[in-house]
């Protein structure tokens, strides 16, 4: 039978290479994994007493676009971090912020910009449902180097105007993944005011934006409102998966204009899948209380500060402004991550795996990304084995 070619180009996903390169070969010691984002520290304490409390919501279709209290929680949490009002009719709940990043292109880019494809611009490297959802739209992808030359955020307004006219979305994740790097409020209005002049939109994945070392990062609806631009202009993403430590309550939400979310969620209605009704309780009880995410940024910030001890006499290590990423360089990401399995036990993932070659490069190829998810103690032993086995 014949395949849709669309997605053919796509490379294989990141965690299957790296099962590739790995698993053929014996670790080198005590197995530990720093290769996924998967948060480790506690959940919120009352998570299992609200699914308990509304167990019998199983039995209910769950309401598509999130419960009346939900909205109205994100709505709240949105006035107190950024201080921006969006009321619940511009939000929607999400089964994981992937499921939003993926749709709302198949919702907002057009088939044509000026009588030609549409360009959607990534970042490069970048969380990699971006250049799916740009395949599945038959827009064509730009990817844009953000590498220590541009503060590891991508130049968009230092592309082409003939480029820049064709752009339907730009996506741009702040505290960047892998790099860790946040875009600054000026970043963001010379972006935002670039999207009015050309007429895209920013999709802005604020996924990690609770997880931070010196400053709150600034948000891309908060200074779109600053700056007096258009609401449609910009969409943007959250998540509970960093944030709360609860990747598998599968529970996010993006926020738009009025006339964005009116499309995002009349495509919800025939594709998604929304989140059980008792999860979202929990989703309302999580984006209400703050006393759980100081906490866990507490618990980064311990692991931030060991981080800049143990590699304190590394060539060109810098500590990430945001996220819990480090993103280290090496001479080649996979031949440093094949090493340190081998030699450790240490399971990392190379750079190369997050970016695509263009005219010839990667520009991820001269790092490794590791996860600084694992408890202190755990997360430091590693650290040293780490540095020891790459840079010793």
């Amino acid at each position: 039978m014949d395949f849709p070619e669309r997605f053919s180009n796509l490379p294989e996903y990141a965690f299957p290479r790296l099962r590739a390169l790995l698993d053929s070969h014996e670790p080198g010691g005590e197995v530990l994994s720093m290769s996924i984002g998967e948060p480790r520290h506690a959940m919120p304490g009352f998570v299992g007493e609200v699914i308990a409390q509304h167990l019998g919501e199983f039995a209910k279709y769950p309401a598509n676009d999130g419960t009346p209290e939900l909205l109205d929680a994100i709505s709240g949490w949105l006035r107190r971090r950024f201080d921006v009002e969006i009321g619940p009719e511009r939000i929607m709940a999400l089964n994981g912020t992937r499921e939003g990043l993926y749709n709302a292109a198949m919702a907002l880019s057009p088939e044509e910009k000026r009588g030609r494809k549409p360009v959607i611009l990534i970042p490069n490297p970048f969380y990699q449902v971006y250049a799916v959802a740009t395949a599945a739209v038959g827009a064509e992808p730009v990817f844009v180097p953000a590498g220590a030359e541009t503060g590891f955020l991508p130049d968009y307004a230092g592309l082409a105007p003939e480029i820049l006219d064709r752009v339907s979305i730009a996506y741009l994740c702040s505290p960047s993944n892998p790099q860790g790097a946040v875009a600054s409020r000026e970043y963001l209005a010379e972006l935002l005011h670039l999207a009015e002049k050309h007429d895209f939109v920013v999709f802005a994945d604020e996924c990690y934006s609770e997880i931070w070392r010196e400053a709150p990062p600034p948000g891309a609806a908060q200074v779109a409102e600053e700056e007096g631009i258009d609401p449609e202009r910009v969409v943007i993403f959250h998540s509970l998966s960093k944030r709360s430590n609860l990747p598998g309550l599968r529970s996010g939400f993006l926020a738009a204009g009025p006339q964005s979310i009116k499309h995002i969620r009349r495509l919800r209605a025939y594709s998604g899948a929304p989140l059980p009704q008792p999860l979202q309780r929990v989703a309302e009880r999580a984006w209400a209380d703050e006393a759980h995410v100081e906490e866990n940024r507490r618990l980064y910030a311990e692991k931030y500060e060991d981080a800049g001890r143990i590699f304190a006499g590394v060539n060109s290590f810098r500590l990430p402004q945001g996220g819990f990423f480090l993103w280290l360089p090496v001479e080649d990401g996979e031949t440093a991550a094949l090493k340190l399995w081998q030699e450790t036990g240490i399971r990392v993932l190379p750079g190369a795996y997050l970016a695509r070659e263009v005219s010839g490069d990667n520009p991820g190829k001269g790092f490794i990304r590791v996860a600084l998810v694992a408890p202190r103690e755990e997360t430091q032993r590693a650290l040293i084995q780490l540095r020891d086995c790459i840079y010793g």
